[in-house]
């Protein structure tokens, strides 16, 4: 049986037949999305023409070159009406942006090869070159007490990045050594991250066959350690750091020796065989390398630089900053030392302290860098998945600028793309030198953090992205600064801007929300659900309807914080009750 509407619009419309317009009925527009057999167009023109007032059909009369209005037509409320939008929500593609399997390094194996006072055979060096260690000159004490107190600084130093993970380390060790503390690691963390770390400074380099050096029981010879034994030892997943002469050969061997590997497993598995905690997929998606340098290259001896300065990268990004910095800027002729750029007042976890906000910006820059360079899938495994990890990852984009000068290029699995060179390197360099040319000034005050004039990065940064929303647009390419606007959002100097231009970025489409997402605004804006400030009330409620149109998974993390209270208690105020009837 015909509905109404189908009886009413049975007819064909013509401009001799349309009857005078003031004596249509006003339609239900319910009526119209319920019925299956009108077109989409039919009932939207129908709607428009029956509802408007009478008094203008003598101004555009029906049928006469007249255009309906249209609403929500723009590009960025394509949403609803994009067929591949529609299916990347059926499918569940939105949500890439959330880590299925978030991993913790729980364990750490140090393992220092230095054999104080005897150098290697197969390495000659310089006069003078690089000695420190960790900081520590190793012929300023004893051998004992300064390999000691090398071992105890290079765990404090990865201290600082994941306090809570459990630390083993042996000294010039053996073969059994080594096996002992890899397998006692793998035992605490067991399905969480391992990271070993190996300085074979003291050591011949690295062998064609897979092999790096330990020593014997009486450190009269040096004994060969197979890569392979290390793997089955650490297990995965793993991360793996070598600071050593030649360390893209462990890179080569390790790939190598995974492939053969995956061979085994496949054809133990077939047998019913152990697989060694090994999987027969990827052998390699588990494991994260980090080597100094590559395949045919020795370490810089530059006696500027502390010997062990890929370590140092990775561990006190902001020390070697500084000093590499001043070291080739006109700076070294102020005045300004080694003993200075190391007095910087301050913590580097508070942001309104110089040293704070040198490490808040440096944080700030290579996010940015990584996330423009690198495949977002890359990015959220290497920067968005394990804290310890992500700060590896972000400091060692400093080790390959600073190695790069010496001619000596540090090797990464997964391969990384040269960052060396990109232009946010020069935003560092001038926040550097800002904070210290105020550096003797502030030594010499009474409370340096209270005369500490604050870098301009951030509100230079938020205008650069300011600047590409007044003609961004999906054609174009991404705003660089997104990753800045993160971290600016930790401000509550640069919080309500921040969180009013993000607004602005979200409202350009469903691709805008999915690139914000990505980079990892989610926990930000989550946590800020927290706050009680009323000025950021509708600019963040705003923020959360656009995360909500696109993903609504995210509704479970709502419930699960108690963040809907925070839109209960926003319906329930009075500015919200004086808001609403006003849209």
């Amino acid at each position: 049986m015909a509905t109404a509407v189908e009886r009413a619009f049975s007819q064909p419309l013509s401009p001799a037949t349309t009857p005078a317009r003031n004596s249509w009925p006003i339609l239900d527009a319910q009526a119209f999305l319920s019925s299956s057999s009108l077109t989409h167009e039919l009932a939207r023109r129908q709607i428009s023409q029956a509802n408007e007032p009478a008094e203008r059909d003598e101004a555009m009369p029906f049928g006469r070159g007249w255009v309906p209005p249209t609403y929500f037509a723009e590009i960025r409320h394509d949403v609803g009406n994009d067929t591949s939008d529609t299916l990347d929500q059926q499918q569940g593609l939105v949500s890439k942006w959330r880590q299925k399997e978030r991993l913790k390094t729980t364990a750490v194996a140090l393992v220092l090869c230095l054999n104080i006072g005897v150098d290697p055979p197969d390495v000659i060096k310089i006069s003078p070159c690089a000695r420190l260690e960790c900081w520590i000159d190793p012929l300023s004490m004893q051998p004992p007490k300064a390999l000691d107190t090398i071992g105890k600084n290079l765990q404090a130093q990865y201290e600082r990045w994941q306090a809570r993970a459990k630390y083993k380390m042996h000294l010039d060790p053996t073969v059994e050594d080594v096996k002992k503390l890899a397998q006692g690691c793998r035992r605490n963390a067991k399905n969480e991250r391992v990271l070993f770390h190996y300085n074979g400074h003291g050591v011949p380099r690295p062998t064609a066959n897979g092999e790096i050096w330990v020593f014997n029981k009486s450190y009269t010879q040096y004994i060969p350690m197979s890569i392979y034994d290390l793997q089955t030892w650490v297990g995965t997943p793993a991360i793996y750091l070598f600071d050593s002469s030649a360390a893209g050969l462990i890179v080569n061997s390790f790939k190598a020796f995974a492939e053969q590997r995956q061979h085994e497993v496949l054809a133990g598995m077939a047998n019913g065989g152990p697989t060694s905690g090994w999987s027969g997929e990827d052998p390699m998606r588990e494991c994260i390398l980090l080597a100094a340098c590559g395949a045919n290259e020795l370490l810089p001896q530059n006696p500027e630089l502390p010997a062990d300065v890929f370590t140092s990268c990775l561990t006190t990004p902001i020390k070697v900053a500084l000093r590499w910095f001043c070291n080739r800027s006109l700076l070294r002729n102020e005045g300004l030392t080694k003993d200075l750029i190391d007095r910087i007042p301050g913590k580097q976890t508070d942001r309104r302290t110089p040293l704070g906000e040198l490490n808040w910006i440096f944080t700030a820059i290579t996010d940015t860098i990584a996330w423009n360079m690198l495949p977002r899938a890359l990015f959220q495994k290497l920067f968005r998945q394990d804290l310890l990890v992500a700060s590896l990852f972000r400091n060692f984009l400093l080790a390959e600028r600073i190695m790069r000068a010496s001619n000596c290029t540090p090797v990464s699995w997964p391969k990384l793309p040269p960052t060396h060179q990109h232009p946010m390197w020069h935003a560092w360099d001038m926040a550097a030198e800002m904070c210290l040319l105020q550096l003797p000034s502030l030594l010499e005050s009474p409370q340096p953090d209270a005369d500490f004039k604050a870098s301009p990065f951030f509100a230079e940064q938020l205008r650069a992205f300011e600047l590409w929303l007044e003609a961004g647009s999906q054609r174009r390419r991404p705003p660089e600064q997104l990753p800045i606007v993160l971290q600016v959002l930790l401000s509550q100097v640069h919080r309500a801007r921040a969180l009013a231009l993000l607004g602005r970025f979200l409202d350009l489409g469903s691709w805008a929300v999915d690139l914000a997402l990505s980079v990892g605004i989610f926990p930000y804006v989550l946590k800020l659900l927290q706050t009680s400030s009323a000025d950021l009330r509708d600019t963040l409620v705003f923020i959360w309807t656009k995360i909500l149109a696109l993903d609504r998974s995210c509704q479970a993390d709502l419930v699960k914080d108690n963040g809907a209270r925070y839109f209960v208690d926003h319906l329930a105020s009075e500015e919200a009750a004086e808001w609403a009837p006003s849209r």
